[in-house]
């Protein structure tokens, strides 16, 4: 099976994307569809040898919708940035002709207030002007909102009404019915003129555009993280010939191992590795971390990063679509274009939304024309109901949220792989953490030096004098832990004991106690903090302890305190002794220790702690990690880690920052409770509003809902939940 996501366009409310899912599952060898209204994407899985993409296509193009061309960041944003252009223009073009057209229908009717009204369109001595006055300002209405009956009607002839069959048919029902009463004007009939509707369908279809401009506004701002990474990487690079010569390609001309040039201030162009200079480069637009960092010949240098100060001459390793800015652009796309499993009820009931909306809709206007022989009255009921109800707020209430969510948590280095993730992330009650590499900082360093017979510093010098011969990482870390090594020669490595070698004329030994003629005491105290003793001993005399360990990362002992006001139980796992583990954790106030865990039996207690019911998270960087991330309810890889880490995990870490942790648990936390919230008000809004456009209120003596007050409802429903998802941009970790 592969995947593919397209572009569609035309589709207005979650009745359109339901029936674009509809189509392309009916395929044979389609699978897994999802069709993402906020942002117009239909992905899905298919057999190539059962289903051609082109079929596909066809069968959205046969839906009545269209697919839209791939475009770049620019492209996209130009051709988003001319529809919320139209439609504003189109919003006063109507507002121009609706708004005299409100004034002359309503004017007459005010009694306690006499306004300016033109003399020759009186309706009681020029009723046929009157009529005439009011068609040919609703016309110029009609014709900025054709879209609404083409698309309306169309699908209604299709069987798979949507909003703006709603609107058509509402808004025709009362043109044709004022229409009717102008030939009955005409005809002599001037107690017809009371009977006009034009006013409805002028102001309904204003306000409908002002609600679509509003909302085409909001939705370009809930994709705007996704905007900036895409806009982020630069359109050229300066390359090196083999001449040595400089000169400046398009980005898509750089092929792998080019030699490229970056000067200061410049952005890097592609993936790649430092072959000369030194320099600093900003990396916080892919990790969020603030501080520049060093780069020297053998660094990675990636896509979009600012080079601070000095030039940078890079070999070009990855391109186009493999840099890593590429891969995480792709990583939120997939996000924000996926469903959370709390979006199901919603798209059950858009599904069924506007068939059963307009049933109602015919239903109240038949009883009420039955009880009451008053057309004009059931005609107010019909459109009313079919003005009020809004699709749109149910479609729009768990992407947006989704998008701005997952957009919010790229911002902070925390790539969330989707809907589900966010929202099981939010569930989480115990914490895993890997300890090498993720609680500590995976690196030996030297913790204590402890000098018996030989000063401190002389004693690290003499022990990295003999290290440096040596290739053990304890041995690394003592080396790097001094400016000052000798020259040392003789050098000899005895088995399970330790290193020797002579230094400025002294026999310098490094190793276990027995070796180096010390007290076992010593080292049993440093071994209870989780550190391994190297004993040191000159011409045969015991001269001090080195402390080497694998110290605990700073943001460790932070994020396990935020996690436990956050009420999350935390847990460590490792194969290290469980003498070790247990020091590591009382530093950092782990709750469980798992010591002593073979990396094939990880997975396999994080099944043990779901056993138990728990919703369990990993947290890990290695290969050795990867089942463990993929047999957790949700798995966290840790930028620094390793592809396969990050592949199988559902949340990233970009700055590899262990308080991004806490920070994606209260984000999915925020973001679930966003969703809540916007589910709330687009079922409460429809289960409220519909009744009482049906004239509930008015059956018990209560008011009659007008229909441009159903058509204000309506827009605003649809902007209040983008606007309430717009709030997740406040979000602070």
């Amino acid at each position: 099976m592969q995947t593919h996501t397209l572009s569609v366009g035309g589709m207005t409310c979650a009745a359109c994307a339901a029936r674009v899912q509809k189509a392309i599952s009916k395929l044979p060898g389609a699978e897994n569809v999802v069709v993402n209204l906020a942002t117009e994407k239909a992905s899905f899985s298919y057999d190539p040898d059962v289903l051609r993409l082109a079929a596909v296509k066809e069968a959205v193009i046969k839906a009545g919708y269209k697919i839209l061309d791939a475009a770049s960041a620019d492209e996209d944003k130009a051709r988003k940035e001319k529809a919320v252009r139209v439609l504003w223009i189109k919003f006063i073009i109507s507002a121009v002709f609706a708004l005299p057209l409100l004034y002359i229908a309503m004017a007459p009717m005010i009694k306690f207030i006499r306004l300016p009204f033109p003399w020759g369109l009186d309706p009681m001595n020029f009723p046929l002007l009157y009529a005439i006055a009011e068609i040919a300002l609703v016309l110029p209405c009609i014709a900025v909102g054709y879209r609404f009956y083409t698309v309306g009607f169309r699908a209604l002839a299709m069987r798979s009404p949507n909003m703006d069959s709603l609107i058509a048919v509402g808004t025709t029902a009362a043109v044709i019915y004022s229409v009717w009463n102008t030939f009955q004007i005409a005809g002599g009939n001037f107690a017809a003129v009371d009977s006009l509707y034009f006013e409805t369908a002028g102001v309904i279809i204003t306000l409908i555009l002002l609600g679509k401009s509003l909302e085409a506004r909001a939705k370009g701002r809930t994709s705007e993280a996704i905007k900036k990474l895409m806009g982020l990487q630069p359109k050229t690079a300066i390359i090196i010939d083999k001449d040595g010569t400089e000169r400046e390609i398009s980005i898509d001309d750089v092929e792998i191992n080019d030699i490229l040039l970056v000067k200061p201030g410049a952005k890097i162009p592609v993936d790649g590795v430092v072959v000369d200079g030194h320099s600093a480069v900003d990396e916080s637009m892919l990790t969020g971390e603030s501080i520049p960092v060093d780069k020297r010949a053998g660094d990675k240098v990636y896509a979009a990063t600012i080079n601070v100060n000095g030039a940078l001459r890079f070999r070009a390793e990855k391109i186009g679509s493999d840099t890593a800015l590429a891969q995480i652009v792709k990583l939120v796309e997939d996000a924000q274009s996926s469903k959370a499993p709390i979006a199901a009820l919603a798209d059950k009931v858009s599904g069924v939304f506007v068939p059963i909306v307009i049933a109602i809709a015919v239903a109240a206007g038949a009883a009420w024309l039955v009880g009451t022989r008053d057309l004009e009255h059931s005609l107010t009921i019909f459109v009313s109901v079919l003005v009020i109800a809004c699709p749109c707020a149910l479609g729009l209430a768990t992407p947006t949220a989704i998008m701005v969510g997952t957009g919010k948590g790229a911002e902070n280095g925390i790539l969330i792989k989707g809907g589900e993730a966010l929202e099981t992330a939010h569930k989480v009650e115990t914490i895993v953490f890997d300890k090498t590499g993720t609680i500590t900082e995976g690196k030996p360093k030297v913790t204590d030096v402890l000098g018996e017979t030989a000063a401190n510093d002389e004693l690290l010098s003499l022990a990295a004098s003999v290290e440096k011969l040596s290739e053990h990482p304890l041995g690394i870390a003592v080396v790097e832990a001094t400016s000052t090594v000798y020259e040392a020669s003789e050098f000899e490595s005895v088995t399970g004991m330790g290193v020797q070698a002579l230094v400025n004329g002294r026999l310098v030994k490094v190793g276990r106690a027995v070796y180096a003629n010390a007290d076992k005491s010593i080292g049993d105290r440093l071994a209870d903090e989780g550190k391994t003793p190297l004993f040191i001993s000159i011409d045969d005399v015991y001269a001090g302890v080195i402390a080497v360990a694998d110290t605990v990362k700073p943001s460790s002992i932070a994020a396990i305190e935020k996690l436990h006001k956050l009420g999350v139980s935390v847990a460590m796992i490792t194969g290290d002794n469980a003498k070790t583990a247990a020091a590591i954790a009382k530093q950092v106030g782990i709750d469980t220790v798992l010591a002593e865990v073979l990396p094939q039996d990880k997975a396999n207690e994080i099944k043990k702690l779901q056993s138990d019911g728990n919703c369990v998270a990993m947290v890990g960087d290695g290969i050795n990690d990867a089942p463990a991330l993929a047999q957790a309810d949700i798995g966290i890889a840790i930028g620094s880690g390793t592809d396969v880490a990050m592949e199988s995990a559902d949340i990233v870490l970009m700055r590899s920052d262990l308080n991004d942790v806490p920070t994606a648990l209260k984000l999915s936390k925020a973001t679930i409770r966003n969703i809540r919230q916007n589910l709330f008000w687009a079922f409460g809004y429809n289960v409220v509003g519909i009744p009482i456009a049906a004239g509930v209120l008015y059956l018990f003596g209560g008011p009659l809902l007008n229909p441009i007050f159903a058509a204000a409802a309506m827009s605003l429903s649809s902007v209040s939940v983008l606007t309430n998802a717009l709030r997740l941009k406040a979000f602070k970790a």
